[in-house]
């Protein structure tokens, strides 16, 4: 009976998992990262080079931006006609610029991103301990079939096999998540880590690691008791993120809470502050904008709720 029911739950919440990390959509950047039409035909009319950049940095002023490509141009998608946010991709396979890309994986048919990673980590948590559960309750069956201890029948076949899968898949599925579990700690997605992020001042690839703590909450939230529940608790909107190097760029002035005041403009869709509430407490505890200000970003359509951002683009 203990057997069938931890059999159940485990077999219940690896389901669960990956049935979330499927059919989760991959959230896209929001409508403040896609260019005006004046700006369109700017970019259009201009030729390759500095003067499209020239658009380009006019258009991308005021968002919450810090990476750059390899020539420290604005990272532009010339396929989704916007501004990517920074650790967002273009993913040939969805055909669509992806907020925090990981990768697309092939076993769930889907990519892997800001939406689902977390539901993605659960997966491979899940099956991992299912198949080791299946394993370890064989195990004295798969014992007993090499010592003759079994009776001979076609069943005995079927316990060598079981055991076998479970074991193989065990042994892949745990590098995959130690590997996973890694890159959470780090901070760092997988394509961060064949290309380390490149900022303003300088490349560097821890240049979003918080410390472990903090770096596990960005993927996992603040409320612990929805860690281990495939529901959806990440921090931030997936279009900014909080970084220990943000201070040190030098073409914008640093501000007391370790983050950058990009314009006093009250009228911009992004405040002074550009990192959403939520992210900003990662850097520090003391809050240094206004409560007004925090009520009105929080009030932004697909900027504060990711569950928003997705149920207006489905």
């Amino acid at each position: 009976v203990v057997c069938l029911v931890a059999y159940h739950i485990f077999f219940m919440l690896f389901v669960w998992s990956y049935w979330k990390t499927i059919f989760t959509l991959p959230m896209n950047p929001s409508k403040e990262f896609h260019l005006s039409y004046s700006d369109k035909e700017s970019l259009e009319r201009e030729p390759r080079g500095e003067s499209q950049q020239e658009v380009l940095r006019r258009a991308a002023k005021d968002l919450p931006i810090y990476t750059r490509t390899m020539s420290g141009a604005i990272r532009y998608c010339d396929r989704c006609h916007l501004v990517k946010p920074d650790r967002c991709h273009h993913c040939s396979v969805c055909d669509k610029c992806i907020l925090k890309m990981d990768h697309h994986c092939p076993w769930v048919n889907n990519c892997v991103g800001f939406s689902n990673y977390k539901f993605f980590l659960l997966f491979l948590a899940y099956s991992l301990l299912y198949c080791l559960f299946i394993a370890a309750t064989d195990l004295q069956y798969f014992i007993k079939f090499w010592t003759n201890g079994l009776p001979d029948t076609q069943a005995k076949f079927h316990i060598m096999f079981l055991f076998f899968a479970a074991a193989m898949f065990s042994v892949s599925l745990s590098s995959l998540f130690g590997y996973h579990c890694w890159l959470v700690s780090k901070n760092k997605s997988t394509l961060e880590v064949f290309r380390a992020p490149i900022f303003r001042h300088r490349t560097d690839k821890n240049g979003f690691s918080l410390g472990f703590s903090k770096n596990l909450r960005q993927v996992f939230g603040d409320e612990k008791k929805y860690w281990l529940v495939p529901v959806f608790s990440s921090l931030g909107d997936g279009c900014s993120f909080p970084t220990c190097l943000v201070n040190q760029d030098p073409e914008q002035a640093a501000t007391p809470g370790g983050l950058n005041s990009t314009s006093k403009n009250e009228n911009h869709l992004f405040p002074a502050k550009p990192l959403r509430d939520s992210q900003s407490h990662l850097l520090t505890d003391t809050p240094s904008w206004s409560e007004t200000a925090a009520k009105a970003e929080k009030g932004k359509v697909g900027m504060s709720n990711p569950a928003l951002t997705m149920e207006n683009e489905t």
